[in-house]
C-alpha cells in the first residue's frame, strides 16, 4: 500500500509562512506535578477578590453576547485614569490592539520600527500585513531616542516603544518620549506600551497619557494582565487620537472583549487593595532578589517591571544550563533566546516562598 499524496490547499499569501511564531512561558515540568511557573510575568497574587466575584457573577450572563463597545468598562477606564472614553480602543489583550493599529496603518511596502528587543508581538502581525520591521540597536538594553529615530524612513508608519519594557526591565524617561515624539512626522504613530506601568517607581517615569492627549499621532496601551491579574480573560485598551480610535473601531471585530472579562476588569480596576498588595511584593522581593542573584557571579539587569533579566556569562554555568537546573527543581523561567538574549533567562517576580526557592536553586546552581 502507497502513502496516499500529501494534499495542497490553498497557499497563505506572501510572508505569513516566514513569520516565527510567538512562543508563550511554558507552564508544565515533565514529571512536575505542581511547577512553580515564574515564566510568564503574571501577578503571583492572582486575581483580587473583587475581581473574582465579578467574574463569578458573570456567569449568569455567558450566554448573551458582551457590549461590543464595553460602554461599562470604558467609563471605568476613563474615570479612574481622566481620558476621555471615546478615545479609547478595546482589544482581547494589549496584543490585540498592536494587531489592530498594525492592520489599520499598514500597506505592502511599509515599516514598523522598535527596539532591537522589543516585545515579539508587534512584529509578528506587522509581518501579517507585509510590512517589515526595523529594528534599533540598544546597547544599552535600552530604546534610544536616537537609535529609533535614525531607523525612521519615508515608509516608517509606526513607532514603538514598551516603558518599562519587556524582557528587558529598562524604561524610557518622560522626557525621552517627549523627544521621540518630537523627531516624527505627524504622519507616522508612536505607540507607547505601558503594560507595566503599575510596577514603576521611579521618579523620572510617568505616564503617557498627558502627552497623547494633546497629540495627534500618539497611542498608549495598556493590560489588565499584570498588576491586576486577569491575563487569562485577555483584557487590554488603548488611549488614542479620535481619529485613530474611530479607524480601528472600523475593523475591530464585534464582541472582542468577553462579559467576564469586561465585568472582571471593572471591578479589578476599584481593587486599589489588591494593586497595592501587589506592588509591595514586586517592590519588595525585586531588588532582594536581584541582589541575590548578583552575588552568585550572575548579571541581573535594572528592572521596572515585575521580574528581573538574568545574564549567565559563564561558558558552562550558561543559561541554558540554568533553566535545565531550575527546571530540574520544579521552577520554570523564561530562555528569552527569541530576543536575542540566549544567555539570559527572564525571572518573574513570584511568592515569599518561590522568591527563595529561585534563590535556593540559584545558590545551588552557582556552586556546582
Amino acid at each position: 500500500m502507497t502513502d496516499a499524496p500529501a494534499l495542497q490547499g490553498p497557499a497563505p499569501k506572501p510572508g505569513i509562512l516566514d513569520i516565527a511564531p510567538y512562543v508563550g512561558g511554558k507552564s508544565r515540568i515533565e514529571g512536575v506535578t505542581e511547577p512553580m511557573k515564574l515564566s510568564s510575568n503574571e501577578n503571583a497574587l492572582g486575581a483580587g477578590e473583587k475581581a473574582r466575584e465579578a467574574y463569578a457573577a458573570a456567569m449568569d450572563q455567558i450566554h448573551m453576547y458582551p457590549d461590543g463597545r464595553a460602554a461599562k468598562l470604558r467609563t471605568a477606564v476613563a474615570d479612574h485614569h481622566g481620558l476621555e472614553p471615546e478615545r479609547l480602543i478595546f482589544g482581547n489583550g494589549s496584543d490585540e490592539v498592536f494587531a489592530l493599529l498594525n492592520q489599520t496603518y499598514l500597506t505592502p511596502g511599509d515599516n514598523i520600527v522598535s527596539g532591537q528587543y522589543g516585545f515579539l508581538a508587534y512584529r509578528i502581525s506587522a509581518l501579517a500585513n507585509q510590512a517589515s520591521v526595523k529594528l534599533a540597536p540598544e546597547p544599552g538594553f535600552k530604546a534610544e531616542v536616537e537609535a529609533l529615530l535614525a531607523e525612521v524612513d519615508d515608509r516608517t508608519r509606526i513607532v514603538y516603544v514598551s516603558s518599562p519594557s519587556n524582557p528587558t526591565g529598562s524604561y524610557n524617561t518622560t522626557d525621552e518620549i517627549r523627544r521621540l515624539h518630537e523627531g516624527l512626522s505627524p504622519e507616522v504613530l508612536l505607540v507607547v506600551d505601558e503594560a507595566y506601568a503599575e510596577f514603576i517607581t521611579e521618579a523620572d517615569w510617568e505616564t503617557s497619557f498627558p502627552l497623547a492627549r494633546d497629540s495627534a499621532n500618539i497611542v498608549v496601551t495598556r493590560t489588565f494582565s499584570k498588576i491586576h491579574g486577569l491575563g487569562g480573560l485577555r483584557v487590554g485598551f488603548g488611549y488614542a487620537p479620535l481619529k485613530v480610535a474611530e479607524a480601528v473601531d472600523r475593523i475591530r471585530l464585534p464582541f472582542n472583549v468577553s462579559v467576564p472579562g469586561i465585568e472582571a476588569a471593572v471591578a479589578a480596576l476599584g481593587d486599589e487593595a489588591h494593586q497595592q498588595a501587589s506592588r509591595d511584593l514586586v517592590q519588595t522581593w525585586r531588588p532582594r532578589l536581584t541582589q541575590a542573584i548578583r552575588g552568585f557571579g550572575f548579571d541581573v539587569f535594572p528592572s521596572a517591571g515585575n521580574f528581573v533579566l538574568v545574564r549567565f556569562p559563564d561558558e558552562t554555568r550558561n543559561a541554558a544550563a540554568a533553566n535545565d537546573y531550575l527546571n530540574s527543581k520544579g521552577i520554570i523561567v523564561r530562555p528569552v533566546g527569541g530576543y536575542g538574549l540566549p544567555d539570559c533567562l527572564r525571572i518573574t517576580v513570584g511568592t515569599e516562598d518561590q522568591n527563595r526557592a529561585v534563590i535556593d536553586a540559584l545558590s545551588e546552581f552557582a556552586a556546582s
